[in-house]
């Protein structure tokens, strides 16, 4: 079986419904993977990655990502009646996180499995820690760290954590390109390949091993 075999066209078109007349928004640079679900009120703008899985429920509040904000795989977003869901420019929100009627500001990152409640707001260039729970209300001071359950500032970040939250972030804008671009439905090999190739996936390493050196 060739490549050219084994390639199905394009991958179809992201799951997405209307309610009460309202129809969602997705950028023409944005990538929403087609196993997300988009209802109502959600706008996706330009250079954003929605990942597989993930949840936008705007069926009671509006759900906002702005340009080159990313939310990852099996995340959920939604809010109250009258509230917003928002992640603002460059914002960046991990594999399996909750954010209900909340904002993450710009450039700040949301780590996986996070819980962030109503009206909690994730300042500018913030990192919550994976597994943190946000209580309703609770503010992240810009340029932060927060961690626990209930989640509490623990910090103030290093220049070189928020340089490496943005090279991450990068990253996934370009996903965003790069499954815009090449990303395709297919059938499975049977066998590993010979000289197997690996995805261009860039240089990002975790953060214990940037600050380890």
């Amino acid at each position: 079986m060739t490549a050219s075999d084994r390639t199905a066209p394009r991958l179809p078109r992201p799951t997405v419904y209307a309610i009460d007349g309202v129809v969602p928004v997705i950028d023409p640079t944005a990538f929403v993977h087609p196993s997300a679900v988009l209802i109502g009120d959600v706008v996706v703008g330009p250079g954003c990655y929605v990942g597989p899985c993930a949840s936008l429920r705007g069926d009671f509040g509006r759900i906002v990502l702005q340009r080159g904000s990313n939310v990852q795989d099996n995340c959920t977003l939604h809010a109250f009646p009258g509230h917003d869901a928002i992640v603002e420019e460059d914002g960046h929100v991990g594999h399996g996180a909750v954010l209900h009627g909340c904002v993450v500001r710009r450039n700040a990152l949301v780590g996986m499995n996070v819980v962030v409640m109503d009206g909690a707001e994730i300042g500018e260039e913030s990192i919550v820690a994976a597994m943190a729970f946000v209580k309703a209300g609770f503010v992240v001071p810009p340029r932060t760290l927060a961690a626990g359950l209930p989640a509490k500032v623990v910090r103030e970040l290093h220049p070189d954590e928020i340089a490496w939250k943005g090279e991450g972030t990068e990253e996934y804008q370009r996903l965003a390109r790069r499954s815009l671009a090449t990303m395709v439905a297919c059938a499975p090999l049977e066998a590993e390949e010979p000289g197997r190739g690996r995805v261009d996936a860039g240089t990002s390493q975790p953060l214990h091993k940037v600050k380890g050196g």
